[in-house]
């Protein structure tokens, strides 16, 4: 067969059974997130937060999961994870429902803990996915999972955009409302990937043992500490530099969310078959630095463009590419827990990068946080250049 009819015939591979389902019920359930996130510093600013304290109150959601969510995953490996999963939805409708009713700081850390200590939703997918791909199909179905990100911050922002035309509290509720639903769909529609009972090992060091993980997760933490910091000031920073309110800010977040959906269901794939997971995952780290260096300078609409886009590409690139290998290198009984830790040291990363970003951003200046996580980024491909061999990466052709 030529090289063409080889690519056509790879094109036209059929998705897998039940994954339809799978992305529709996260994509939704990103659209909640996508809803909250945005706008969620300058909604705490109305209860007199300071920086630091918005900082800490977007950690408490992954401070939570840092907790669960490893636990979570060691249950879907046990009783399967359909179940998990409607579990994780509930929980966002209850904590999103909590941080419309908040009438102060307290209730609103409450309401985020209860949503992060709920949220299994992106792991448990993940593992469910692994569960249905052919190790040749992986990389590709996680960048199309992960395409589902980029849409809950294109509907989402923008849904909430409008919604915080009519009240600051609307676009919580809906939120909630929009978990509630997704959850008794799912209880009818979700696959069940892994039936049945599985044997757990209980000591985490065989997992962390694994060919390459230990260092996969290392460079995980580095470079979301550097991204959720940029998410947690981002919106601080263009009400300061750019004068954007809250609406303004939802449409960034659009943008944002357009660009990284089409980076992952366009270049994903062809790019990890033809260079491979570890070059894929450096190209990645290396457009994050260099779009968090060029915020650093930015005044204007027109300066912002061209950051954004290589945040975007870069982070559109790291996010498939590196839950892939994770999940190559688990056997199929650890499969769910390493997604679970994985999803636990990325919890982790987002209590450090807010809390530090908006130490940095409200102590040192508004481009401190960005110069911090471009350093990062810089050591974390060091890291990547140390992950023994092998690590687990697609073949090329």
């Amino acid at each position: 067969m030529s090289r063409l009819g080889a690519r056509r015939s790879a094109a036209r591979v059929p998705l897998p059974r039940g994954f339809g389902v799978i992305w529709t019920t996260v994509a939704l359930d990103l659209v909640g997130f996508g809803i909250i996130l945005p706008v969620l510093p300058l909604y705490a600013r109305r209860f007199h937060a300071s920086p630091t304290v918005i900082g800490l109150l977007l950690a408490s959601f992954s401070a939570a999961g840092i907790v669960c969510a490893p636990l979570w995953g060691r249950v879907s490996d046990r009783i399967g994870r359909k179940p998990v999963l409607v579990v994780s939805l509930v929980g966002t409708a209850v904590g999103s429902l909590l941080t419309g009713l908040a009438g102060g700081i307290g209730l609103l850390f409450a309401a985020r803990i209860v949503d992060g200590a709920s949220g299994a939703s992106v792991s448990v997918a993940q593992a469910s996915v692994a569960d249905l791909a052919l190790p040749g199909e992986r990389a590709r179905l996680f960048g199309l999972l992960g395409a589902a990100f980029g849409l809950g911050f294109v509907f989402g922002p923008a849904l909430g955009g409008a919604l915080s035309l009519v009240s600051a509290r609307l676009p919580f509720f809906v939120a909630a409302g929009l978990a509630g639903v997704n959850a008794l769909v799912a209880v009818g529609r979700l696959p069940e990937t892994r039936p049945g009972t599985t044997t757990v090992t209980d000591s985490p060091r065989p997992t962390l043992r694994l060919p390459g993980v230990a260092g996969l997760l290392a460079v995980a933490f580095l470079a979301l500490v550097s991204f959720s910091a940029f998410e947690a000031t981002f919106a601080l920073f263009a009400n300061t530099r750019l004068g954007l309110g809250e609406p303004s800010t939802y449409a960034v977040f659009v943008v944002i969310g357009v660009l990284i959906a089409a980076d992952q269901v366009v270049l994903v794939r062809p790019f990890v078959k033809r260079y491979g997971e570890r070059n894929s995952l450096r190209v990645g780290l290396v457009l994050n630095a260099a779009g968090l260096l060029a915020l650093m300078g930015v005044h204007s609409l027109v300066a912002l463009a061209p950051a954004l886009l290589a945040l975007t590409a870069g982070q559109g690139l790291i996010t498939p590419t590196l839950s892939s290998a994770v999940a190559g290198a688990a056997p199929l009984d650890q499969r769910g827990r390493l997604l679970g830790l994985q999803q636990s040291v990325s919890g982790l990363a987002r209590v450090v990068g807010p809390a530090l970003g908006g130490v940095a951003f409200g102590r040192l200046g508004v481009w401190v946080p960005y110069a911090g996580g471009a350093a990062l980024l810089l050591f974390a491909i060091s890291l990547l250049q140390a992950v023994p061999r092998p690590l687990p990466e697609m073949v090329a052709g």
